[in-house]
């Protein structure tokens, strides 16, 4: 049983991955699943309108998905919950429904309270209970205009904002949003959007053929009894349309001639207010949204059925296959799920380290190579998706420094079967994985790059390189967390288990030295191109400089001799927070043109961070003999202790 037990572990873990491969099943006779791959442009990319849908909801109630309670009823029931596509077609065919969801996170107790949630500690609410009081809307935009204002006019600095103002903020743009998204596809408050079309239609043809036939202008038009009245409802159909076209969100029409521009699209609104012939593309969104209305599932689907066979037809099968796959990798959520198999394997490491049982330790190794496996899937398919390379923005660098420190916790275990690789490896995965899901919250994660950003074979490699400088210092932190939590802790830090952790930290601060100066090098080469000079004392190129340096400092220090072991780790432990200042630190500055990342929410998990690793380096200062691995002389008591662990090089 014992020689099977880690891959029985790796089977349920792979049975449950591709279980997640299954198409879900639609909860109502409506194929919202096939609505959500039809493809929209939005942020400078053609993108599914499940994304539209995900990356909204993420921005506004931190969630992917949305109920109309978020507690269980009398009977301990809940109810049901809307996924992203089916939220978003609420909301742009039937926003009377979508009102009554709980769409908007309200954290803050005295804007909560002002809304009149504060009572019973809601945290979420509804527009429906937002709009409530009508002074509700009326107080959050009277309080938030003057701050956005003042930042405009840099009379004050976004970082500044209160706490409340923060909140005020972030719900006075997702109210915003929502209301734009309400516009986007038909006039908010339309039941029957496609009679409206068939009588914009007949109104338009109506007095085109009178001003051919007559010879008429729109002056004795307006004089004709006969058509005043279709004037006038056509004009007032007309500013319904302008006001569609100013507030949609996504780009939800495609060209005609594909041919002469693939990224012409035009919005619902800016395409009845251009051409009196309607696109056929609003005519079956159109046939959708009225089938949605009247509750007619089979109308639904044929429009949406015909519509996909329209975009084939005109040649869009680039943005339809597009579509298919953002939808697919958006349900599937592999990073989430590689967060879930890297806490069971740090799990497995942990549990090692109290039994010393090889059969757990190689199933938490087991369980990282599937996990990375995934992981790699992850970033390829974003790599295809987004047609750029691995590293493109604060986001895509958090995924891609987990899967770097996944990478060397491995090496680090196969060399040394010690654990520490695997709870190196366990740790930097699932925390790099939650610090990206938070920044996700920002919105699109997938959007076009500013044009400073642009790529070219030196962008390419040179994030690239850097970032995997980046994965080796933070590894080198997390194998020095690990050194003076057991040595400090407890009598597991054997002679062999310390000159071996020794050597990893040694060898991971050599990796990090050469790539951190070549990443820095290379991204010199790139300014040059981009900007016309090779340095420009830039934040962001002294955070790089600053890693360099200190990985410098490190090594002569060692060199010299001015360090032994504990120095080591306490070096280690501050490059983590040198590293965490470089990454993210300088972001938050808000200034030089790396400033492209600004995240102030992550201000305060920075600074908890950077005190953490503080206690670390003081532990890291304590005398030897009050450490309580050095107090049993180095040793563990009795046979069977880590002492006796293999540590030769060898199958791990």
């Amino acid at each position: 049983m014992k020689k099977w037990f880690p891959l029985i572990v790796v089977g349920v873990f792979a049975a449950w991955l591709i279980t997640g491969l299954r198409p879900a099943r639609e909860k109502n006779e409506f194929n919202s699943a096939e609505f959500g791959r039809l493809p929209v442009l939005l942020n400078g990319r053609v993108q599914p309108l499940d994304s539209v849908g995900m990356n909204t909801l993420l921005s506004m109630r931190g969630k992917r998905t949305v109920g109309q309670s978020e507690r269980a009823d009398a009977n301990g029931l809940r109810a049901p919950k809307l996924n992203p596509t089916e939220w978003l077609m609420e909301v742009m065919m039937r926003p009377d429904e979508a009102d009554k969801y709980k769409s908007f996170r309200v954290q803050h107790p005295d804007l909560q309270s002002m809304l009149g949630g504060a009572a019973d500690g809601l945290e979420y609410f509804s527009f429906n209970e937002i709009a409530a009081n009508k002074e509700n809307l009326r107080k959050i935009e009277e309080q938030a205009r003057p701050v956005l204002q003042a930042e405009r006019e840099k009379k004050s600095d976004p970082q500044l904002r209160t706490p409340f103002q923060k909140d005020l903020i972030h719900l006075f743009e997702s109210l915003y949003l929502y209301n734009r998204l309400k516009n986007s596809m038909m006039p908010e408050g339309t039941h029957d959007f496609a009679a409206l079309l068939a009588e914009f239609q007949k109104i338009t043809a109506s007095a085109s053929a009178a001003i051919e036939k007559n010879g008429a202008n729109a002056e004795d038009l307006k004089r004709d009894g006969a058509n005043q009245a279709e004037l006038q409802k056509l004009s007032s159909m007309l500013k319904h349309f302008e006001w569609l076209a100013d507030v949609a969100y996504p780009l939800m029409v495609p060209p005609l001639d594909p041919a002469k521009s693939r990224d012409d699209w035009v919005s619902v609104g800016a395409s009845l207010t251009r051409s009196p012939q309607v696109h056929p593309a609003v005519n079956y969104y159109a046939a959708m949204g009225t089938a949605l209305n009247h509750k007619r599932p089979a109308d639904f689907n044929r429009a949406v059925a015909e519509y996909k066979q329209w975009l084939e037809g005109r040649g869009l099968t680039t943005e339809m296959s597009k579509g298919r796959r953002e939808f697919a990798f958006n349900h599937y959520e592999p990073f989430y799920k590689t967060t879930v198999i890297y806490v069971a394997a740090l799990i497995f490491g942990c549990l090692f380290w109290l039994n010393l049982s090889e059969t757990i330790r190689k199933a938490g190794y087991y369980l990282l190579g599937l996990g990375l496996l995934l992981h790699t899937v992850g970033l390829v398919i974003r790599m295809a998706l987004e047609g750029r390379p691995p590293v493109t923005n604060l986001y895509s660098s958090a995924i891609f420094v987990g899967w770097g420190i996944v990478i060397l916790g491995m090496i680090f275990e196969r060399v040394f079967r010690v654990g520490v690789g695997i709870v190196m490896a366990g740790t930097g995965g699932f925390v790099t994985q939650i610090i990206a899901h938070h920044l996700s919250l920002s919105g699109d994660t997938m959007e076009m790059l500013r044009a400073v950003l642009d790529t070219n074979i030196w962008l390419a490699t040179h994030v690239v390189v850097i970032t995997l400088g980046y994965s080796a210092m933070f590894a080198a932190g997390l194998v020095a967390a690990a050194y003076v939590l057991l040595g400090f802790f407890t009598p597991l830090l054997t002679g062999e288990i310390r000159k071996a952790l020794n050597r990893i930290v040694y060898g991971i601060i050599c990796f990090a030295t050469l790539f951190s100066f070549v990443g820095t090098v290379l991204g010199g080469i790139w300014a040059d191109q981009s900007w016309g000079r090779f340095w420009g004392w830039d934040p962001k190129e002294n955070g790089a400089l600053l890693i360099v340096i200190w990985c410098a400092v490190i090594l002569h220090a060692r060199w010299g001799g001015l360090i032994k072991e504990r120095g080591l780790m306490a070096l280690a432990l501050f490059g983590n927070v040198v590293t965490a200042f470089s990454w993210f630190g300088v972001n938050m500055l808000g200034v030089g043109l790396h400033a492209y990342g600004f995240m102030d929410k992550a201000f305060s998990w920075l600074m908890i961070f950077n005190v953490s690793q503080a206690a670390l380096i003081a532990l890291a200062m304590v005398p030897e003999e009050r450490w309580r691995s050095f107090r049993f002389g180095g040793k563990t008591a009795g046979a069977g202790g880590l002492a006796t662990v293999n540590l030769k090089p060898g199958r791990a």
